[in-house]
């Protein structure tokens, strides 16, 4: 079916039932830790808690950010009350008092497990502390999120090469350990580092018209394209050294779909009429190489590649929803209803094979034949409302 034959209503209003009830119902339902405090560190499809699991710096973020937004856009005062529960507990146990910044991952009752300064992790805390002052117009979490972006720019950006490296110990020293996880390169510099503090820094823009933060944000997304952003323009790479040299070929097509429409995002909240130019085009690009090589004909988005073809053909809960945004900014930017076609497949996709209908939320992942993975976590350090959250609030506002 395509999108034009589907009325925009009506996808509006299943976007709208998801968010409220299947997405932010779940997490204010089921996720908060009764007994520690904040919220559960993991929970399987059949709701069952792992009560020792870690808490991770990614998860509490993502979930401020979540609420804050669906607060601003809703005015619904159960979101402000678990954002302001996310804030509380983010500001009691994550914040490192002693050398700034955010700890990486917790125990379950709040101790640290985890205290290196994954820069990845401050990001996520900038994007949600701004989100957060956005919503509510708490001053205490743009004091702190200002406070996190001068810690990276002084302790991880790249004087000499640009950009920013990955992790640092929890003094702010240079450590050997900068992975985000063991699926990932242990290398300086990363696509995925880069293109969430670029998010980060946008967001706090929004909120705090710093000189220096648009130099920075400008420099950021100069850099995206100039080194992440491949030669031939259709995707990013992935994992780099200090001088930018690459040391990945694989394709992330989630990746490339979310960064293709955050690319745009940032420049228009910047205002720089000449980089919002090049990135549109870039935009665009990324978004056809990723309808024509990432996408199954049931509308699914494999998760990734490399140059021989697809390694990984499982579907993951995020990269469909962040196709369903990427695809209908690419029609946006071109008015190609192939794209909005592709965007509202996207969202067939999520509908059949991946919204948990009997519990709520999203499975993590489904097969290559729209089969649900109903092994992995509901809730996990990376299994968030952030992706699926942001994504039907973004095509809210998108739909009109």
């Amino acid at each position: 079916m395509h999108a034009e034959t589907k009325p925009a209503a009506t996808w509006k209003s299943r976007l709208k039932q998801e968010l409220t009830d299947g997405i932010l119902g779940f997490w204010m339902k089921h996720a908060p830790d009764e007994t520690h405090g904040g919220f559960l560190g993991e929970i399987m499809p059949d709701l069952t808690v792992t009560p020792q699991a870690d808490k991770s710096l990614v998860l509490n973020t993502r979930i401020l950010w979540t609420f804050a937004a669906a607060y601003r856009l809703d005015g619904v005062e159960a979101y402000r009350q678990t954002a302001k529960r996310a804030y509380d507990y983010l500001l009691r146990y994550f914040v490192d008092r002693e050398h700034g910044g955010m700890y990486w991952m917790l125990h379950a009752d709040g101790s640290v497990s985890n205290d290196k300064k994954q820069v990845y992790g401050q990001a996520f805390a900038i994007y949600a502390l701004s989100e957060y002052h956005r919503a509510t117009g708490h001053e205490e979490a743009l004091e702190l999120a200002v406070d996190l972006f001068r810690m990276l720019e002084k302790h991880s950006y790249d004087a000499v090469h640009k950009g920013y490296i990955a992790a640092l110990s929890r003094e702010w020293q240079p450590t050997e350990d900068f992975s985000l996880s063991d699926q990932d390169l242990n290398e300086h510099k990363s696509m995925n580092t880069h293109l969430h503090v670029m998010e980060a820094y946008t967001n706090l823009l929004r909120v705090w018209q710093s000189e220096q933060l648009r130099r920075t944000l400008a420099e950021l997304i100069e850099v995206t394209l100039d080194h992440i952003v491949h030669p031939d323009r259709s995707r990013f790479l992935l994992f780099f050294d200090e001088a930018w040299a690459s040391k990945s070929d694989h394709i992330s097509y989630g990746h490339d779909i979310e960064g293709s429409w955050l690319l745009v995002e940032a420049a228009e909240v910047l205002g720089d009429a000449t980089l919002l130019k090049r990135v549109k085009q870039t935009a665009i690009a990324m978004a056809e190489h990723a309808l024509a090589c990432g996408v199954d004909p049931d509308g699914g988005m494999v998760n990734e590649a490399d140059p021989a073809g697809v390694i990984d053909a499982r579907k993951d809960w995020w990269p469909q929803a962040e196709a369903m945004v990427g695809f209908y900014n690419a029609y946006q930017l071109t008015g190609q209803n192939r794209f909005r076609d592709a965007s509202y497949r996207s969202w067939q996709f999520i509908e059949a094979s991946l919204i948990d209908h009997e519990h709520g939320e999203w499975f993590w992942n489904a097969d290559r034949d729209g089969r649900p993975n109903r092994c992995q976590p509901k809730v996990s350090a990376w299994k968030c409302p952030y992706h699926n959250g942001r994504a039907c609030m973004e095509m809210l506002e998108r739909l009109g």
